[in-house]
């Protein structure tokens, strides 16, 4: 594998319920070092499946998974709870702990994986938080921010112990406009400043195309697409084309309003 490949996914396939519900059907992707994917696809087409199967939460019925040449399908046990701090994760929902403030849940990792002082720590906390535009308000609980502001938290988490390999589940999903604007910012910031891996799960078509080195679209268990967002905005696939139409027609319902 190239030293410019973070993962690499070889004819990965998966089925469920004794094969009979096959979603994977021979997965062939790589991943660059220090760039941005996004994911996407139909709902049930594979997506989160094929991100437990980077994180070794699943195990291939066939294929081989390379991460930071590491084959993940061979890890058991301790080997493999030290391979997953590569990654930092960021959660639909944020998933923070409600009965800890803002500096509890980012600390949350340093705390149970490492010896750190209480100083060091607030330190780390400190430094991560201000790189995504927090800088006061560490005392507050989940409860008392705005749902952007708990997707920054949520993204100190994620970063506080330095991954290697970033990743998104549905990060704009559910979101309005004004915080959806704020989550694209936040995963610009990322970009630009820590240069990780990041592979984002979405179904957000403007934000892939705004963000997006790369863009692999999943369909029916294979690869349906893997380039740049303007490949992605010329591809004849018929179901990219479903994809872009029914963006193109929400853009423009959205203009008739005013």
């Amino acid at each position: 594998m190239s030293e410019s490949i973070a993962i690499q996914i070889k004819n990965v396939h998966k089925s469920f319920r004794s094969g009979r519900d096959k979603v994977l059907k021979g997965i062939d992707l790589s991943f660059e070092k220090g760039k941005l994917t996004y994911i996407l696809g139909p709902s049930g087409t594979g997506k989160s499946v094929l991100i437990k199967h980077i994180l070794g939460l699943l195990r291939p019925d066939q294929g081989e998974i390379t991460v930071l040449g590491q084959n993940v399908t061979t890890l058991r046990g301790k080997e493999l709870s030290e391979f997953r701090v590569n990654f930092g994760m960021l959660f639909q929902n944020a998933a923070l702990f409600d009965d800890k403030t803002i500096a509890e849940n980012v600390a949350f990792p340093l705390r149970e994986h490492t010896t750190l002082s209480d100083e060091e720590i607030e330190k780390k906390v400190s430094e991560t938080l201000s790189i995504l535009g927090m800088t006061s308000g560490y005392d507050k609980l989940p409860n008392e921010l705005s749902g952007g502001m708990r997707k920054r938290v949520g993204l100190a988490r994620a970063i506080i112990r330095k991954p290697s390999i970033l990743l998104y589940d549905e990060p704009t999903t559910g979101l309005d406009p004004v915080t959806r604007t704020t989550v694209d910012d936040l995963i610009a910031t990322l970009k630009h400043e820590l240069r990780l891996t990041s592979l984002v799960i979405s179904h957000d078509i403007p934000s892939a195309l705004l963000l997006a080195d790369s863009i692999a679209f999943l369909f029916e268990g294979h690869v349906a697409f893997y380039g740049n967002p303007d490949e992605f905005k010329n591809s004849d696939h018929p179901k990219i084309r479903e994809f872009l139409e029914a963006e193109l027609r929400t853009v423009s319902a959205l203009k008739g309003i005013h």
